[in-house]
């Protein structure tokens, strides 16, 4: 334990004074040549997968896959034997006033660090990562972000607020091997890992790369990134990946320097199809044991289905998912995001949700609790990129967003509350 906190410490660009579940500034590397003018890097696991065919996807969160056209990741690598090691990291200053009554506004630093060595052994690819971020230094309330809601601070719901991420993200190995021309096995997991469920987490894949808050829509899609417990197993070739996985299903505790106890109480099944370089589609399901502390006793079916674009500058994803309480309500939620860079310095972004949500009013006095309410959230921005180095890259800008919802919660949220982010976003391998 105190060997990781040292490689954190020594990789992480700085503390974090705030949270988010944004790290999405990580976008997972492209390790496989693409239909665009992409260099050609080593990846995480690319690095041990070397000698097998071209293929049409590149690697996102967990064993998660994006188009390939995503790009490599121009992360630090380095030689060590055999090893090929890679480190990648990000530092994000950001302030954040979300409008209306509910509202509030923080200024945080949002902080992450990665870590990965890998080698082969024979036609057998061995790979170890690491991830951890010190966002837990911005307290267990996170910051404010309008609608979202999950998890829980000191007892009680979060409502308007993201939590931190937890001090370990990932540790997790991986072994690939041969079975068939073109196709490969595999298996994956660790005490800290991500299951196949869902489409690649938010802040490993390059739509959302400049959106520096977490979707309000992320306990529908990415909720079990951080998962403490996970086994999978799959098989893959040129356009097709099948897996399995067994996992824990309660989400992290409050008690995010530390590492939950692991358990295999959940199963979930996902299917990727990478027709060519430009497109990943994903369908995934899942039953989760009581996820959320704050519906104890509740189980969940969670289905899942994406479709990721990219070429050139342009990566975009349409997303679909449902949360199935058992017993419960079920809820469902659309996301779509887009980045775009127009030019060597200027980007375009922006994300399009809208949720069922029935967690707004925790308060059982409350009128409106447990009413379902279905909310639209539009948001936009503009990003400045500099590229200090081939490695790294600071990125200064902001992004606008508004709200569509029933005329029933303007007394809670106001009329028209508008939100606005600025950032500042170094990173390391980008």
């Amino acid at each position: 334990m105190r060997a990781a906190l040292i490689a954190l410490a020594l990789l992480a660009p700085g503390i974090a004074a705030a949270q988010d579940h944004s790290m999405h500034d990580m976008p997972m590397p492209a390790p496989v040549p693409t239909s665009d003018p992409a260099p050609q890097e080593h990846s995480m696991h690319g690095m041990a997968m070397a000698k097998e065919p071209a293929a049409n996807a590149a690697p996102g969160s967990g064993t998660a896959l994006l188009p390939a056209a995503e790009g490599a990741m121009h992360g630090l690598h380095l030689a060590a034997g055999d090893w090929m090691v890679m480190a990648h990291g990000s530092l994000n200053f950001v302030y954040t006033d979300q409008g209306g009554p509910r509202g509030g506004d923080m200024a945080l630093v949002q902080s992450m660090a990665m870590l990965s060595a890998s080698r082969r052994f024979g036609d057998v690819g061995v790979e170890f990562r690491a991830m951890g971020s010190l966002e837990p230094a911005m307290g267990r309330r996170g910051y404010p972000n309008l609608f979202a809601t999950g998890e829980t601070a000191y007892g009680q719901p979060l409502v308007d607020r993201q939590h931190p991420h937890d001090l370990f993200m990932e540790l997790s190995a991986r072994i690939d091997l041969p079975v068939a021309a073109g196709v490969s096995a595999f298996l994956y997991g660790g005490p800290v890992a991500e299951p196949a469920l869902g489409p690649s987490a938010f802040m490993h894949r390059r739509s959302a790369r400049y959106l520096a808050l977490s979707p309000i829509a992320h306990h529908w899609f990415d909720s079990t990134h951080i998962t403490y417990g996970v086994v999978t197993a799959g098989v893959k070739g040129r356009t097709l990946q099948l897996e399995a996985s067994a996992f824990k299903g309660r989400e992290p505790d409050e008690a995010r320097w530390g590492i939950d106890a692991p358990k295999l109480d959940s199963w979930s099944l996902r299917a990727t199809y990478t027709p060519s370089p430009n497109w990943a589609v994903q369908f995934s399901h899942g039953r989760l044991e009581s996820p959320e502390a704050g519906h104890a006793g509740a189980d969940e079916r969670r289905t899942t289905a994406s479709v990721h674009y990219a070429r050139g500058g342009l990566s975009a994803m349409l997303a679909f998912a449902a949360k199935d309480r058992v017993p419960g309500n079920t809820l469902t939620a659309f996301v779509g995001e887009a980045n775009w860079d127009i030019g060597r310095h200027h980007s375009l972004f922006g994300r399009v949700e809208n949720v069922a949500n029935d967690e707004l009013f925790p308060d059982h006095a409350d009128p409106l609790h447990d009413r379902r309410f279905r909310v639209t959230r539009f948001e936009g921005g503009y990003a400045y990129r500099i590229q200090l180095s081939d490695k790294a890259q600071l990125a200064l800008g902001g992004s606008l967003a508004a709200y569509a919802k029933p005329s029933a919660l303007n007394a809670a949220y106001g009329r028209a509350p508008l939100s606005g982010t600025l950032f500042a976003r170094l990173s390391l391998g980008d």
